[in-house]
């Protein structure tokens, strides 16, 4: 067992599969889930609760780059809770039209879903395409010193990590054509949506390479919510796998760490995840939200660090009852190098502080086999 070892160290000792002091505990929450707790919770802060908690903090830190475009315009406008306000409004301005992607917030809880997608139509498919075609990637200066400083200010406090976004088929899929929309779109039109798909991925390429020589933050992610309820494990392989290669080999040449997103149903793809050039799979959901436990992904990736082991439904039971579910997944692995125990995706706001507090400090007393 190794010694006493900071959040930072422990958090990269498990991405790297390395031997640790205890196993790491990260209960994923946001803002949103603080402001929805009583006092004194809602008062602590982000930092202040996982502080409480006793679990080990993972910061966002933000990008450093921006997009320019020579005929073409975005626009993004957030709402403004404090005034009621739900709706965010991404515009994209090309060949004299707007297409609009629009969210919608919960008044409650402040999570958000698209209600219009940017994409309709073929005409649509086609603008949009130019639209990345126009738009070429630079360092954002400002905002580099900013999360320099930011990270920092963090030292070993905390993972620190960036959002380098979707690949094109899951942004695609998820923001720009809708769910069901985006399915027959690339049935009947499939040209011309994997044409939509390269001038995504080039300036995604751009966007890595900047990002991987400039921002201090310790890991990498794409925000992927793989799962095979949104895409086929065909359309996986065809599409995603080989982008997401491409911005691995990136990443490998700089020495950086890449950690997918993905919450969803992911027992189908786990022979394609074992090649992937991902060091880690942050929010592997256990049924019956996911359909993956540790030990399905374990076996079948043996090398990759995974993040989660729990799901949201969990959390909503009796303390005791979230700790024996927890402990029945972690005896049956063969050892513990290259785990994280997480919420598995958002901490259901319903999950008192309490509880969380409990559980962490039993993930903390728990003998881990390195």
């Amino acid at each position: 067992m190794k010694d006493q070892m900071t959040t930072k160290e422990r958090w990269l000792g498990a991405i790297r599969m390395q031997e640790l002091d205890r196993l790491p505990f990260y209960p994923k929450f946001f803002p949103r889930y603080v402001n929805a707790q009583a006092s004194p919770f809602k008062e602590m802060g982000y930092s202040g609760l996982h502080n409480w908690i006793g679990s080990d903090k993972h910061i966002w830190t933000g990008g450093c780059t921006k997009e320019v475009y020579k005929h073409c315009s975005f626009e993004r406008s957030f709402p403004d809770y404090d005034k009621g306000e739900l709706i965010e409004k991404r515009i994209y301005r090309v060949n004299g039209r707007e297409l609009r992607l629009i969210f919608e917030s919960d008044e409650e809880t402040k999570s958000k879903h698209p209600v219009e997608h940017p994409v309709k139509n073929l005409e649509d498919i086609k603008d949009l395409t130019a639209f990345f075609e126009d738009a070429s990637v630079e360092l954002d200066k400002d905002a580099l010193l900013v999360q320099t400083q930011k990270v920092k200010g963090i030292g070993q406090d905390a993972l620190t990590a960036v959002q380098s976004g979707p690949t094109p088929l899951m942004n695609w899929v998820q923001h720009l054509a809708g769910v069901e929309n985006s399915h027959y779109l690339l049935a009947d039109h499939e040209k011309e949506v994997e044409a939509l798909f390269e001038a995504m991925h080039q300036v995604m390429l751009k966007r890595f390479e900047i990002m991987c020589d400039t921002n201090p933050a310790d890991v990498f992610y794409l925000i992927e919510n793989t799962s095979t309820s949104l895409i086929s494990p065909e359309q996986y392989r065809r599409y995603c796998s080989r982008h997401i290669r491409e911005y691995g080999e990136i990443l490998k040449k700089r020495d950086r760490i890449l950690v997918l997103h993905m919450c969803g149903h992911l027992k189908d793809l786990l022979p394609e995840l074992a090649s992937s050039p991902a060091n880690a799979f942050e929010a592997f959901t256990s049924p019956p939200l996911g359909n993956t436990t540790l030990l399905d992904g374990r076996t079948a990736c043996p090398d990759k660090c995974l993040v989660g082991g729990t799901n949201a439904m969990l959390w909503l039971r009796k303390p005791e009852e979230i700790i024996a579910k927890i402990e029945e997944s972690l005896d049956e692995l063969p050892h513990h190098r290259g785990i994280v125990v997480s919420s598995g995706g958002e901490m259901a706001v319903d999950c008192k502080p309490e509880t969380i507090k409990t559980v962490c400090e039993w993930v903390k007393s728990y003998n881990p086999k390195f």
